[in-house]
């Protein structure tokens, strides 16, 4: 069969459902200043959809930063991937603060955090080796994983149990091999909001394992810990990271992503990994506002705020009767029972009679008769917002328990 009458037959998962959702349920536009307030066709909504955590992407310092950064270098500049003609000492500066603030060795700034992470995982492991990592993981990892050619082992989210019967396993074949393994995990998992089991994790060297540990701590850098370095500050285990993988498009509400290791990683990783020696170099502005934001993340308020807001919106929500499942982050999963129908009813009730704009994920990101409204507190975002949500959330709660989310709406088109 030809390729394209293949596709044409078959959208996919998302897809098929492309000629009633395009627009509204998938791929919306959100208009205006990014801020807990956008505007949605043309009416204004309490976004609770944007990873802005420290709420930096509009803030007046930010944005001069950048303008500044854009006026004085333009969007080209440095030309070429690092390796070739994309180095600045900016780029080493961002590094060098970046390992500065981590506690780290060394740093490697990366173009885009879903390219950078498959190719670190690429690069890192031989046929040899053995990876095994969380089944929750997030889909660049996965896809990493994928393009390992030697074994690999997974384990159910958080499963210490079962992830040490994947290390017995592991270990059983690099005897074999002379390889090595690698475990990966997650700092935050962006879904659930549960941090990865990294103490745990570490207490299986304690054991005998001997492997090496990556995490993504995507989520989790800039919001957790005493001073922002993530999940393993707050768990007491950030030292006995190996790799630790971060993003901008968080906390700093901007665009690339950073790789902290040893000296000895890093300067391999940067003459290894595929992405980045054949992909153009983090343009100057994004670098230099990376540093502005790195500055703002280690020096204000900003944390503090994030979690008053996350704080007062959890504790609201979980005294309501709603189910935040595990979530121990700011990512708040609300966590009702119902159809696809229905979540799609709620989602056009919550948009169009209560102005609110939420994420509504459904099966099979999770189980058949569970929707799961995703909601991301931020800096930006008030005590009014949260309280006028929680009110709304009440409401959306008894209407569903009173059947009247049963009837699929029309497509919004």
């Amino acid at each position: 069969m030809d390729i394209f009458e293949r596709i044409a037959g078959n959208r996919g998962p998302l897809g098929q459902y492309s000629k009633d959702a395009h627009g509204y349920y998938t791929f919306p536009k959100l208009e205006g200043e990014i801020g807990s307030h956008m505007t949605f066709r043309g009416k204004k909504v309490l976004t609770w959809s944007i990873n802005n955590y420290l709420g930096l992407s509009n803030h007046p310092d930010i944005r001069k930063a950048d303008a500044d950064a854009t006026a004085e270098w333009g969007l080209g500049y440095p030309m070429g991937a690092r390796m070739m003609s994309g180095q600045t000492s900016k780029h080493e500066q961002l590094e060098e603060e970046i390992a500065d603030f981590m506690e780290m060795e060394s740093c490697y700034l990366l173009n885009y955090g879903y390219q950078g992470f498959m190719s670190a995982i690429d690069a890192l492991v031989s046929r040899n080796d053995v990876i095994v990592y969380d089944s929750e993981c997030h889909a660049c990892l996965v896809d990493g994983v994928r393009l390992h050619q030697g074994k690999r082992f997974v384990f159910p989210h958080n499963d210490m149990d079962k992830c040490k019967t994947q290390l017995e396993r592991a270990t059983k074949i690099v005897e074999e091999t002379g390889g090595g393994i690698l475990l990966i995990t997650e700092g935050v998992f962006g879904m659930s909001g549960d941090q990865g089991k990294l103490k745990e994790i570490v207490e299986l060297r304690k054991q005998g394992f001997n492997f090496r540990l990556m995490v993504d701590d995507a989520h989790g850098f800039g919001t957790l810990g005493k001073r922002g370095q993530g999940a393993g500050e707050e768990q007491g285990v950030h030292q006995e990271i190996d790799i630790l993988l971060g993003t901008f498009a968080k906390s700093m509400a901007s665009i690339g992503a950073f790789i902290c290791s040893s000296e000895n990683v890093i300067n391999y990783l940067g003459y290894n990994m595929r992405s980045q020696v054949f992909a153009k170099s983090l343009p100057m502005p994004l670098v230099v506002g990376a540093i502005k934001r790195l500055d703002m993340l280690k020096n204000s308020n900003q944390k503090e705020k994030l979690w008053t807001i996350t704080n007062a919106l959890q504790k609201g929500l979980i005294d309501a009767g709603f189910d935040l499942g595990k979530t121990n982050s700011c990512v708040t999963p609300v966590m009702i029972s119902g159809t696809v129908d229905e979540a799609i009813a709620i989602t056009h009730d919550l948009r169009e009679n209560y102005s609110i704009f939420t994420s509504i994920v459904v099966y099979p990101v999770v189980p058949k008769g569970m929707i799961l409204l995703r909601l991301i507190p931020t800096a930006s975002h008030s005590l009014e917002d949260v309280d006028y949500t929680i009110e709304t959330f009440k409401k959306v709660k008894v209407k569903l328990g009173a059947g009247e989310y049963g009837i699929k709406l029309v497509n919004t088109q």
